[in-house]
């Protein structure tokens, strides 16, 4: 019987820096109850030694969520999960697929598929210090490796350390001559070998990342033998196609939900965060994809990025901006 965590992570919304803050996990809850959100990666010495009310602060409600971590030191990952273990999160995950530049000057992230000994040692010592779940996102691989080789070396590895759930983003990792961004893109994908691995390592709650933008497409990986999918820049670009009728369709709990009543249901988290000294925009901004292909979609767009970021803005804006986009609905 899979675990309350393990059925969330039937579909899960990708950690991404910059996007994946706290006023988009709401926004993406407010959308679906059951997927299961990640904070943005925070690094083990920033959780040890900085604000971590900045850094780690969330509301219950948006659970079950997520704490990503970067790192390899496994001595700090230990005291980072534990610091994680005390603010409330429901997972502990260890960034292994990360392929930028600062990333790897600090040694952790995608390199790591490199090192699979330190993560396995990183890992050990991350579960016997605290007593949430600890996972691992990884690559299939790094620059000239073979993935059906190292993948497996890895999971294998990992797994005697004590992780039992995965997701592996179906790409290569090239840490020199490609940029972040690049590297979601140009490395073909490999879902066959992601496949493979749940096979070979049956015993591992598998998820797959990379390439998957609708719901249609995460359906057909969970029903191929995978036991989760996670989703990206199209949950945050798209969300309503991506998580819209997720609770529905995939968790099996309740009907599609309309965007309109997610809209309705942000405005006391708005109001707060304004109340609080906050800047609408802080939220708005991860709620541009709303309404999208729907008539006035582009209308309520442009009232929220060229307003929300104006001294003062704050409910009357969103609700203009929602006004004007039923007006050009109707």
């Amino acid at each position: 019987m899979p675990s309350p965590l393990e059925t969330a992570a039937r579909l899960s919304v990708a950690p991404m820096m910059d996007w994946t803050d706290r006023h988009c996990r709401a926004f993406h809850r407010a959308i679906s109850r059951h997927a299961l959100l990640y904070t943005e990666m925070v690094t083990a010495p920033a959780v040890i030694r900085g604000d971590r009310l900045k850094l780690l602060g969330f509301d219950a409600s948006e659970h079950p969520v997520a704490l990503q971590l970067g790192g390899s030191d496994p001595r700090e990952l230990a005291q980072a999960a534990t610091i994680g273990a005390d603010w409330g999160y429901k997972e502990i995950n260890l960034n292994c697929g990360c392929p930028s530049d600062r990333v790897q000057s600090g040694a952790f992230g995608a390199v790591l598929m490199k090192s699979p000994d330190l993560v396995a040692e990183c890992v050990a010592e991350m579960i016997a210090a605290q007593p949430l779940p600890v996972t691992v996102k990884c690559r299939i691989g790094v620059d000239d490796q073979s993935p059906a080789e190292v993948l497996p070396d890895f999971l294998e590895k990992i797994a005697r350390a004590g992780v039992t759930r995965v997701t592996i983003h179906a790409r290569k990792a090239w840490l020199k001559g490609l940029s972040p961004k690049d590297n979601r893109e140009i490395p073909p994908l490999d879902y066959p070998l992601v496949h493979a691995m749940k096979a070979q390592f049956p015993q591992l709650h598998l998820s797959i990342n990379g390439g998957i933008g609708t719901l249609e497409a995460a359906q057909a990986e969970l029903a191929a033998g995978l036991d989760g999918v996670m989703v990206g820049r199209a949950a945050y670009h798209q969300p309503m196609a991506v998580l819209g009728a997720a609770d529905a369709q995939i968790f099996g709990d309740g009907a599609p939900v309309d965007p309109f009543t997610v809209a309705e249901a942000m405005k006391p988290h708005i109001a707060h965060h304004i109340e609080s000294g906050g800047r609408l925009h802080q939220v708005t901004r991860h709620m541009l994809g709303l309404f999208h292909g729907r008539p006035g979609a582009r209308r309520f767009r442009q009232i929220l990025s060229e307003g929300a970021t104006r001294e003062g803005a704050g409910l009357e804006l969103y609700e203009s901006a929602l006004s004007a986009l039923c007006e050009q609905a109707n």
